[in-house]
């Protein structure tokens, strides 16, 4: 029997550019951005703030397309919200298996079981999206937390979710309230366990 074709929506991909935020900024990576994203942050750098992106350009993409274009070793899956698809823990199996070393980033909104080699970064956002709140099954699966941070209250509203996660957990101003990064460094002060994370590729003027 013939095996149906796995596609996915895709916003877009592009090759050959650097990690900027978290446990790997700097790092030479392909993206792969998929398609959709229900949350709404009211930031998002990627056009999905309102209706899910309805309006975004989209493309269906098989895996086989998706794998010949890479050109980097590790693969950064992003959105939009990557756990939206089902077809997700398909992309991940097949890269894994193309010796890529992969890395997902997510509002962890929507669980999906993935192999345990990929790399997952949880960036909750259910501080500005209640109708999103983070599963409880990301706390423990995230190699890393990322929080975005417009106000003081950003990351107190996780504090006690935080005491509880076992992985290195990155504050990250909002790129588009100047006053936060003052914020994050004087947060930082009072949380020295957790570490910076700034936005290296937009400070680079990579894409």
């Amino acid at each position: 029997m013939t095996q149906p074709i796995v596609q996915l929506a895709i916003h877009e991909t592009f090759q050959q550019t650097i990690q900027g935020e978290g446990h790997w900024a700097g790092t030479p990576v392909d993206f792969i951005r998929l398609a959709g994203c229900p949350v709404g942050c009211p930031w998002c750098d990627t056009g999905y703030a309102e209706g899910g992106g309805k309006g975004l350009p989209r493309e269906w993409r098989s895996l086989p397309h998706l794998l010949a274009e890479l050109k980097t070793p590790r693969v950064v899956i992003s959105g939009g919200e990557p756990f939206l698809q089902p077809e997700l823990v398909t992309l991940v199996t097949a890269l894994l298996n193309d010796d890529r070393t992969v890395s997902i980033e997510t509002s962890g909104a929507i669980w999906r079981e993935i192999d345990d080699r990929a790399w997952v970064t949880l960036s909750p956002k259910q501080h500005v999206s209640p109708r999103y709140p983070v599963q409880p099954e990301f706390w423990s699966r995230a190699n890393e937390v990322k929080l975005v941070i417009a106000q003081a209250e950003d990351l107190m509203f996780y504090n006690q979710a935080l005491e509880k996660v076992d992985a290195p957990i990155f504050l990250q101003a909002e790129w588009d309230t100047p006053a936060s990064l003052q914020v994050v460094l004087d947060l930082l002060k009072r949380y020295p366990q957790y570490r910076l994370s700034t936005q290296l590729h937009k400070y680079l003027g990579v894409q």
